[in-house]
C-alpha cells in the first residue's frame, strides 16, 4: 500500500501570494547527495521549486529522480548536502503532514472500496474525523470516481485506481502535492482530466512536483522544468521561454545558395532539398522573407509556423540529438502516445 501524507487545509490566496512575492520556496535543495555502498545515485543536486508553480522533473532512466523524491519526502537520509521542504529540513515529521504525495507504483486492497480507502488515508494523516465526509466527497468528485465511491478496488482499471491514487494524494488540501508519473495509466480524456486537476492545484497556490517522462504532459502544464542528468540539474527552464522560441518552415522549390544566404538575415536557417527552416524569426518578418524569396524566384509552395519543443530542449541538453538528416516538415510531429 502506498503511505501518503496530505495536509491541512491552508488559505490558498496567501500562499499564492506568497510564491508570487518570491517568499519561502516549496523545495530548495543545495549539493544534496546519496551514495549505496559505491553507487553514487546523486551526485549534487541544486534546484530551487517555487511556492504555487507545476515544477516538471525530467531526466532519463537512472538520472536519479526517483532517489531525489525519496529524499525529499524523507523516505531517505541524503549522505551530504542539504534541502528544504516548505521551509523545513527535508525530512521533518510535521511538514509531511502538508504533502500529498502519488508514487508511480502502487497497489491498494482489492476487497476495499474507493471511499474505505481514502478514510484509511484520513487516519494515516491524522486529519480531523469530522472533516473526512467533506473530504472524501471532495477528492471523489476532483478525480472522476464520485459514482463508483461504493465499488472494490478489484473491480477497478488500471487508470481507475490511478485516480483513486490522485484523489488520496489530494486529501487534506496539502500545500505540495508531489506527482510520479500521474497520467502513465490513463486514457487521453483522463490526462485531460489530470492536467485540468493540476492546472486548478495552481490556481489555489498549491505547488505541484511533477515527475514524468511523458514530456508532451509536461509541457502543457508545468510553468518552469528541471532537467537532470548523472544526478545533477544540468538545466532549469522555464516553458513560457521554451514556447516563445519559434521559427517557420517554408516549403520551396528553386532556392539557390543567394537565396538560403538570405533567409539567413533572419534567423539560423537550414535546407533540406524540401523545407527551409528558419529559426527565432520573428512572425511579423515571414511576410517579407517570402516576398524576397519569390523576388529571387523562388516557388513557395507552403508557409507553415513552428516553434522550440520541449523534447528537442531535453536531447539538446543531454547530448543525445538525433543523427542530422532531412528535417521533419513543420507541424508533422505526434504527441507521445
Amino acid at each position: 500500500m502506498a503511505v501518503v501524507s496530505a495536509g491541512a487545509a491552508q488559505d490558498s490566496s496567501s500562499s499564492a501570494a506568497e510564491g508570487r512575492e518570491g517568499g519561502t520556496p516549496a523545495i530548495e535543495t543545495r549539493e544534496l547527495r546519496k551514495q549505496f555502498g559505491r553507487i553514487v545515485a546523486l551526485t549534487g543536486l541544486t534546484m530551487t521549486v517555487r511556492r504555487g508553480e507545476v515544477f516538471g522533473f525530467l531526466g532519463p532512466n537512472g538520472a536519479g529522480k526517483t532517489t531525489a523524491v525519496k529524499l525529499l519526502l524523507g523516505l531517505s537520509r541524503p549522505s551530504a548536502g542539504e534541502g528544504r521542504v516548505l521551509g523545513a529540513p527535508i525530512g521533518d515529521l510535521a511538514t509531511r503532514q502538508r504533502i500529498g504525495y502519488l508514487p508511480e507504483l502502487f497497489r491498494y486492497q482489492g476487497w476495499m472500496t474507493a471511499r474505505e480507502v481514502l478514510a484509511l488515508h484520513c487516519e494515516l494523516a491524522r486529519l480531523p474525523r469530522s472533516g473526512w465526509p467533506a473530504a472524501l466527497d471532495e477528492a471523489l468528485g476532483l478525480v472522476g470516481l464520485a459514482d463508483r465511491s461504493n465499488d472494490r478496488v478489484e473491480t477497478f482499471s488500471k487508470g481507475m485506481q490511478q485516480r483513486l491514487g490522485l484523489g488520496v494524494a489530494l486529501l487534506g488540501q496539502p500545500e505540495l502535492v508531489v506527482l510520479d508519473e500521474p497520467t502513465s495509466a490513463l486514457d487521453p480524456v483522463g490526462r485531460q482530466d489530470v492536467r485540468e486537476i493540476i492546472r486548478s492545484l495552481r490556481d489555489r497556490g498549491v505547488t505541484v512536483f511533477l515527475n514524468s517522462h511523458l514530456l508532451t504532459e509536461v509541457e502543457r502544464v508545468c510553468d518552469r522544468v528541471a532537467i537532470v542528468d548523472k544526478g545533477r540539474v544540468v538545466a532549469e527552464l522555464a516553458m513560457s521561454e521554451v514556447r516563445r522560441e519559434s521559427g517557420v518552415g517554408i516549403r520551396a522549390a528553386g532556392l539557390d545558395p543567394a537565396a538560403i544566404e538570405l533567409a539567413g538575415q533572419y534567423g539560423p536557417a537550414r535546407f533540406d532539398g524540401e523545407w527551409l527552416t528558419v529559426d527565432g524569426i520573428a512572425e511579423d518578418r515571414v511576410p517579407a522573407l517570402v516576398a524576397q524569396l519569390v523576388a529571387a524566384g523562388a516557388a513557395i509552395h507552403a508557409v507553415m509556423p513552428s516553434r522550440s519543443t520541449l523534447e528537442e530542449r531535453f536531447l539538446a541538453l543531454l547530448g543525445t540529438e538525433e543523427p542530422t538528416g532531412p528535417a521533419e516538415p513543420p507541424g508533422s510531429r505526434k504527441d507521445d502516445p
